[in-house]
């Protein structure tokens, strides 16, 4: 297992900043992602720990060596392409094995470490057949066996997923991870896609123009985020600007647009915040029903229902013209129409403040 240690990384291309002095640590055994929309960096990041990309500034480690200023072929990663990068005139076997071949390899090893290979990646009994004889999804497992099989010290994914359909998706990525924790190995993996990193990561790198907005474990990316970009990035929320009108408990009443919201965190009188309130840690109140002790009301009107299966979103609006959206299980959606006045309630722990800076 190898850690990689990413010290002030910086890379330009003319005068676009693509990676602005990075710096952060992967552990050894980590499955770690960096996340983020395009253009934010993130790949430009794994290109360098690569070698296919310069370091303008800084410096890259694999456990104490340097290795940025190393050829790619001396660095010893296994790299995962979203368009695969299968060779259409090699078979199965000859596309796993061309990297064992580049280095030397002998053919009574290498026949027993594609076996492996393949066998690791659900593909044992394949080897013979030809890329345009493949589904997506084993194109890809083919891409993953050819990365795995040189033994490497860290493997990296570059949005491997992307061009699979949904529900293949879901089902490589659980794939993915259980491959990368079997072999013990450290692993880079850059997405854009939130759901995507919060099922596969033990870790999350949020970036945004260059610069990382927050690292830390899913849930507190989620539930605890840094940043008010974070907090819309990772999902659906709601975002509300506001001043401190008074303390309560605690906590703090924050007015926004007329409007009292209740945060569990004490601020300044008179402070303006950025709330972030997430659409499913609001509660619909049934009729008479009253909410947990410490929770907030609000009363609103629905302005539309979509029922997404187990789960159904609603767009509210409140007698201040602010609109909240909702997320529920089980809604009663025979008394759920556009019009029919609400009762919400939310828990203030589960707001999550961020201060405005002037």
């Amino acid at each position: 297992m190898t850690t990689i240690s990413i010290e002030s990384v910086s890379r330009s291309f003319g005068a676009i900043a693509a990676v602005c002095s990075v710096s952060l640590t992967v552990e050894n055994g980590e499955l770690f992602t960096l996340l983020g929309p395009s253009g934010c960096g993130k790949t430009t990041l794994l290109r360098m720990i690569a070698g296919f990309c310069d370091v303008d500034a800084g410096a890259i480690h694999f456990d104490g060596e340097r290795i940025d200023r190393l050829p790619p072929h001396r660095r010893n990663i296994g790299m995962v392409f979203q368009n695969y990068a299968v060779f259409p005139n090699l078979t199965v076997a000859g596309n796993v094995s061309y990297g064992l071949r580049a280095r030397g390899i002998s053919a009574a090893d290498s026949t027993r470490r594609v076996g492996n290979a393949l066998k690791l990646v659900h593909l044992d009994g394949m080897s013979a057949r030809w890329p345009h004889q493949l589904s997506g999804g084993q194109l890809q497992r083919v891409a993953i066996a050819r990365a795995i099989v040189i033994e490497p010290r860290v493997l990296l994914f570059d949005e491997p997923l992307s061009n699979l359909d949904a529900k293949l998706r879901v089902e490589m990525r659980g794939e993915i991870r259980n491959l990368v924790k079997s072999l013990g190995i450290t692993a880079l993996y850059v997405t854009h896609d939130q759901e995507e990193a919060l099922a596969m990561s033990d870790r999350i790198a949020v970036m945004r123009a260059g610069t990382l907005e927050q690292v830390a474990a899913p849930a507190a990316i989620y539930r605890h985020p840094a940043t008010a970009f974070v907090a819309e990035f990772m999902g659906t929320t709601n975002l509300l600007a506001g001043a401190v009108r008074r303390h309560e408990g605690s906590g703090a009443i924050v007015a926004v647009g007329g409007e009292e919201f209740a945060v569990a965190t004490r601020h300044g009188v008179g402070e303006t915040l950025t709330l972030s309130l997430r659409p499913e840690a609001l509660r619909l109140l049934g009729e008479r029903e009253p909410p947990p002790d410490g929770w907030h009301r609000l009363l609103a009107r629905l302005t539309r229902v979509e029922l997404l299966g187990a789960v159904t979103r609603l767009e509210t609006v409140l007698g201040n013209g602010l609109r909240l959206q909702v997320a529920v299980l089980d809604a009663p959606l025979d008394r759920l129409k556009p019009g029919v006045e609400v009762t919400l309630a939310y828990d203030p722990r589960r707001v999550t403040t961020f201060v405005v800076v002037p």
